[in-house]
């Protein structure tokens, strides 16, 4: 092909057009030549139509591209997802320290015993154990960590990442679930970041996930993996945590970061560490969001705490706040509350979040009425709500009712003028006849030590459980026997299943 002369008309040689300064599309010079070879004259319309795009322009295009790019604007690759969501998170996340510990026996301590009696025994006495981590999540200070890392200490301090120190009061704890709520101690209207709640089932098997923890009050600690089980079982039915659903994940979970929040790429909460499987290389699990979720509304609330009955149970970590279960002779219940309603105001005031709102509802008490705007889809709805004691309700009539069985507290006296000496459990004072009860051959002057292997010591928590049991279903009582043998009592131990009413 002949080479053109300059001043011709067709484009310019390839360094001319290098120089070119016009502009095309955003600023970028468009060529439509070949990169080597003879610059071609004008094609006629059919040989332009065959022609095919040069890989090797296309390049240059997109260098030329990046380069015209300012500096400034340009995006830094270290910056990626998980750089944003550390950052989003690691202010909310505080090492967990205590003054003493307190020996206990409670079903976790072989777990505490394994991960923290070494780190002890090199520690001086009358000094602080860093015991773990855990993450705030209420900015008024509420930290969420694991019961084992708070449950035995008489002074609880939280050190946060930028060096402050705070001693913190426990709240509410659960030891079947290792899930403890602590709060700071803070200065009147001092606020803290919190972390956000993912939702309940917004997990994705596989994907990254990331362990985050303030070890031993070093600073923060992050490992990275992928979420490996969604579901992960107890080996062995003699498990002491009564969490089915475990989080499975290959980032790493040690005694410093045990408390600490698992989060996904968005800087959400999906979990809280718990470091139990000694055996698995490489293996970490963690509480899942919707069980924390779920014990969270339980221990936090009037009823846990103060004895007062509200009876709609509200999902922490929604924005709006979500009631997610109502029992129907509740006082929520009866003002018409329902699974699905979304709380507006409280009293005149949009609740900021769950702790807020329980908050609203402890310091009403059964003094005060509550005023609640619901949004139930497009309606808005008014509920006055006033709560009750929840002994007035679940009380020994509704263990009768349920089971047939008159029952009261084995008090300390009332089990030394039985010769029951030490025992605790609720001391059966009269069967129905024709009732469950009677057909189990239930007597008087047992003793019924557990329910569904929970111990029976509180006549209310016993009524409790007893009332979520529907009509026909089976419940599991252990008893312990009394038999006179002249001066002497003889203890017999029997289990019975009974259909409740």
């Amino acid at each position: 092909m002949q080479r053109l002369k300059a001043g011709s008309h067709s484009s310019p040689s390839l360094p001319e057009a290098r120089g070119r300064r016009g502009l095309g599309r955003g600023g970028i010079v468009l060529l439509e030549t070949p990169l080597s070879g003879s610059l071609p004259t004008r094609a006629s319309r059919g040989e332009r139509e065959k022609s095919r795009p040069d890989c090797r322009l296309l390049a240059v295009l997109a260098l030329v591209a990046f380069a015209c790019t300012p500096a400034g604007a340009q995006a830094d690759v270290r910056r990626d997802a998980t750089v944003e969501a550390v950052q989003r998170v690691m202010p909310a996340v505080v090492n967990i320290a205590t003054e003493e510990v307190v020996p206990i026996r409670d079903p976790l301590e072989n777990l505490f015993r394994d991960f923290f009696d070494p780190y002890y025994r090199r520690r001086q006495p009358n000094t602080q154990y860093s015991l773990g981590s855990g993450v705030i999540i209420d900015e008024e200070g509420y930290v969420l960590t694991n019961f084992h890392v708070v449950g035995r200490a008489r002074k609880v301090w939280v050190k946060l990442p930028d060096g402050r120190e705070f001693e913190a009061d426990k709240v509410a704890v659960s030891s079947a679930v290792d899930i403890a709520l602590v709060r700071i101690r803070a200065k009147e209207g001092e606020r803290f970041t919190a972390v956000r709640f993912a939702g309940d089932d917004d997990l994705l098997l596989g994907e990254t996930v990331l362990a985050l923890g303030n070890p031993f009050g070093l600073g923060g600690s992050v490992s990275k993996g992928i979420l490996s089980s969604k579901t992960r079982r107890p080996p062995s039915q003699d498990e002491p945590l009564d969490v089915l659903d475990w989080l499975q994940t290959d980032a790493a979970i040690n005694p410093g970061n045990s408390g600490g929040p698992l989060i996904n790429l968005k800087g959400e909460l999906i979990g809280i560490n718990v470091a139990v499987l000694n055996q698995g290389q490489g293996i970490g699990f963690a509480v899942p969001v919707k069980r924390v979720a779920e014990i969270l509304s339980e221990i936090y609330s009037p009823e846990s705490l103060d004895g007062l009955w509200f009876g709609a149970r509200v999902r922490p970590g929604s924005q709006p706040l979500q009631i997610v279960a109502v029992q129907s002779e509740s006082p929520a219940g009866k003002a018409g509350l329902r699974p699905g309603d979304l709380i507006v105001q409280v009293n005149g005031n949009k609740p900021r979040s769950f702790i807020d709102f329980a908050s609203v509802l402890r310091a009403a008490r059964d003094q005060r009425d509550l005023a609640l705007v619901l949004q139930r889809g497009a309606d808005t709805r008014k509920a006055t709500v006033r709560q009750v004691p929840e002994s007035s309700f679940f009380n020994a009539d509704l263990v009768r009712k349920k089971l047939g069985a008159s029952v009261q507290a084995l008090t300390p006296a009332l089990a030394q003028s039985l010769g029951l000496f030490r025992m605790e459990g609720l001391l059966i004072a009269d069967v129905d006849a024709s009732s469950p009860a009677a057909r189990a051959e239930l007597k008087q002057q047992m003793v019924i030590t557990s329910l569904d292997g929970q111990p029976a010591n509180d006549v209310v928590q016993t009524a409790k459980k007893l009332h979520g049991k529907a009509k026909g279903e089976k419940v599991r009582l252990e008893l312990i026997i009394p038999i006179q043998r002249g001066n002497y009592i003889r203890l017999n131990q029997a289990t019975v299943d009974i259909a409740v009413r």
